[in-house]
């Protein structure tokens, strides 16, 4: 008999736990109420906790959340690792048992915190290609203004870029939340947090032009009114719509990187961060609750940093 995958192990193992149950109910209303977040990411967080309590059983471990030390911890970081989990995955369900006691310690459940000295695997961020400012311009040059997709595409780039949006949050934007004479956009982002962020001049053009001359020539489906982009059948555009109009716009350009409309948000960050941004600011800006995320998006390339010092600090000046 061969042997078993991580998920069979998992999937053997009873999830009946009357020490973590009404924990696990009071820690989902507490991501869902204060914390805001969506039922797919409390489902993620909860399938972390989960596998927690799966390990205590596996090991015969009649233990409650606040009978829990580093030493448990680490011995289940070993076995989620014998499972043959990524070092990401690992990283991840650490990270949702890290949340899980600071809703025990916010809750008066535990004193003390478990995971304070609890490490986790260490992690390779793979940062996307970014498009420089040229890139950028060139690419919505490579937009077809003759035809009624092609306006409607040229105002949703120029609002991608100008705003730094989530793919998710542009195709969601509603003509409601859009204030040209003030110059901002109120975005619903993750857990159906709003933010306003600024528009630039170029996006409000451009969206002003496919109003007038596109949009109310739709026949828009009940319901679609309030959505700002729509396709030709009068509903909002999908997710892999956009994907493809920015593939087929990135080949005309003629540039080779792999580009999607997350390399946009992350070209925004970055051309913010390299005209001197604060990082506050732009963390502001892209909706992100820690700014640990947002440096992941505001990272500056060697070449860059050179010519800033050779530019600004004397010592780089000196022949």
């Amino acid at each position: 008999m061969g042997a078993k995958s991580k998920e069979e192990i998992l999937f053997c193992l009873t999830t009946y736990s009357p020490l973590w149950d009404s924990h696990k109910k009071g820690y989902r209303a507490w991501l869902q109420l204060e914390k805001s977040l969506s039922e797919h990411s409390v489902a993620a967080y909860l399938s972390d906790l989960e596998k927690l309590t799966q390990y205590f059983q596996s090991a015969g471990e009649k233990v409650s959340p606040r009978d829990v030390t580093l030493k448990h911890l680490q011995k289940f970081t070993a076995w989620i690792n014998e499972l043959g989990m990524t070092a990401t995955s690992q990283a991840r369900i650490i990270s949702g048992i890290r949340s899980f006691y600071d809703y025990c310690i916010s809750e008066n459940i535990t004193e003390n915190d478990p995971t304070l000295l609890l490490e986790a695997p260490k992690t390779r961020r793979k940062l996307p290609d970014t498009l420089s400012v040229e890139e950028v311009d060139e690419i919505i040059a490579a937009i077809d203004l003759s035809t009624p997709e092609g306006v409607r595409n040229k105002a949703i780039f120029e609002t991608m870029y100008s705003c730094g949006l989530r793919v998710s949050e542009l195709v969601t934007l509603k003509i409601s939340q859009f204030y040209p004479d003030l110059g901002f956009v109120r975005i619903t982002g993750k857990g159906d947090k709003e933010r306003l962020v600024p528009i630039g001049r170029h996006a409000i053009k451009h969206i002003r032009i496919y109003l007038k001359t596109i949009r109310n020539t739709i026949d828009i489906v009940k319901g679609e009114e309030d959505i700002l982009f729509l396709n030709r059948r009068g509903t909002r555009l999908s997710r892999v719509m956009i994907f493809l109009a920015l593939k087929d716009l990135v080949k005309k350009a003629g540039i080779k990187k792999t580009i999607s409309p997350h390399t946009l948000r992350h070209s925004f960050a970055t051309h913010l961060v390299e005209g001197g941004a604060d990082l506050r600011a732009v963390q502001e800006m892209l909706g992100h609750e820690s700014i640990t995320t947002t440096e992941i998006y505001t990272h500056l390339d060697r070449d860059f940093l050179r010519a800033t010092l050779q530019q600004f600090h004397p010592a780089f000046r000196k022949s």
